[in-house]
């Protein structure tokens, strides 16, 4: 699979839309026709997977190609009704070339029951997304989705869409993906975590020194004043 998404042909940027559909369809993360995936070529037209279709049976007939503004280029279907959100994103956002959205059932959880996914828990999380906040809930397919995003696009690369699902952002479509994965398994081990005992976050010194091996994360949040984690960091020393 192409690593960025901007500068591979547009035919192997279809093929590589069409396999990251069957994998969030194979790894349980959409079902039916959930979930949408964009990509951006490197001339800025953006391909998107078309209204109403299932991710783990898609065709190239499947996708749509669009202009910057969301004007449709070619294509014989219509392109998925969240292409809203997948703009807001890319104009937003420079070194963001693809974005996919998913109902994975454990983050998607999380999302429904209002909890952000941003505890300082898990030092994989924090050094390669920061945190997953929660948007506020927006009418799906509407421009209301965009909107709530967009307080965390400079800092973010990970939203839960309370009461709707997940979205993930990469450089490439191989990157948002796997940011997916990622953002399912810290939920599900979250869920396991809080059916055990008390979680226990890690400390302001903890998270400084996994940041120290993050620079890019670090530099992000910094730049903003975000914190990375919320306000839910033991005391050193505790």
């Amino acid at each position: 699979m192409a690593r960025l998404a901007g500068r591979g042909s547009q035919a192997v940027l279809r093929r590589d839309l069409l396999e990251i559909g069957r994998r969030l369809y194979e790894r349980g993360l959409v079902v039916a026709a959930e979930g949408n995936i964009s990509a951006r070529l490197s001339n800025g037209r953006i391909l998107i997977t078309s209204a109403g279709v299932c991710k783990g049976r898609m065709k190239k007939v499947n996708l749509v190609m669009v202009d910057p503004a969301g004007k449709k280029i070619s294509g014989r279907l219509r392109p998925s009704t969240e292409i809203g959100m997948h703009l807001t994103v890319l104009r937003a956002r420079a070194d963001i070339h693809a974005c996919v959205h998913a109902h994975p059932p454990y983050a998607t959880a999380f999302a429904t029951a209002g909890v952000a996914l941003d505890q300082c828990v898990l030092p994989e999380i924090i050094a390669t997304l920061g945190s997953i906040p929660l948007a506020a809930y927006a009418t799906p397919s509407t421009p209301e989705v965009g909107a709530a995003i967009e307080p965390y696009l400079a800092t973010h690369d990970a939203f839960l869409l309370r009461n709707h699902g997940v979205l993930t952002l990469g450089p490439d479509l191989e990157t948002a993906y796997r940011r997916m994965e990622t953002v399912e398994r810290y939920a599900q081990i979250l869920y396991l975590a809080r059916a055990i005992g008390p979680v226990t976050t890690l400390t302001a010194k903890q998270v400084d020194a996994l940041l120290a091996l993050a620079p890019d994360v670090r530099r992000r949040f910094a730049k903003s004043g975000v914190p990375v984690c919320g306000d839910t960091m033991a005391k050193d020393g505790k």
